[in-house]
């Protein structure tokens, strides 16, 4: 079962510390992190799992174990061209680490819908609405995501179009 909690205007500061204890690790990997992802929204409920975008140019220079020692594990989750670490205390995620080749940056999905939702804060009022009907419902993991495919989909491509981008795919499958 999906849990979607109410805002909490703590997880700005827990971003800023992830970003410190990923930089420190990272090293000169990283040229640019970023908070994406509901909890980077004020006021939009999501759930609670902290996403951290970083941009590396070169991929090969980040390897799997490099963030162990934060608890983050890499895990392969079908995305061609990134990197996913997942952080977890017990068997519950609470950060999530998506690095990104610059070609992947400034058209990224993630961000750019993230930056849309704090824009526009009747579009996450709807959005968020719509992740806390669905999670009341009882819907797991991947029928929570997939419901919420439609709406992510038309706020994506609103977000797209202001930015002058031709509509794209939220599924990377």
């Amino acid at each position: 079962m999906v849990i979607v909690s109410p805002y909490n205007p703590s997880w700005p500061q827990h971003f800023a510390q992830a970003r410190a204890e990923i930089l420190a690790v990272a090293g000169d990997r990283f040229t640019e992190v970023e908070h994406v992802g509901s909890t980077s929204v004020p006021g939009l409920p999501a759930k609670p799992i902290i996403d951290v975008a970083a941009l590396a140019p070169d991929l090969d220079a980040v390897p799997p174990d490099l963030f162990d020692g934060l608890g983050y594990r890499a895990e392969d989750f079908g995305a061609p061209g990134r990197l996913l670490f997942v952080r977890r205390d017990g068997d519950v995620r609470t950060h999530h680490l998506h690095v990104f080749p610059p070609s992947n940056w400034e058209h990224n999905k993630e961000r750019i819908l993230a930056a849309h939702l704090r824009k526009y804060p009747e579009a996450a009022l709807r959005y968020g609405e719509l992740k806390q009907k669905l999670a009341a419902s009882g819907m797991s993991g991947d029928a929570y995501t997939r419901a919420k495919t439609d709406l992510i989909q038309e706020l994506s491509d609103a977000a797209r179009a202001e930015r002058g981008l031709p509509p794209a795919p939220v599924w990377e499958e």
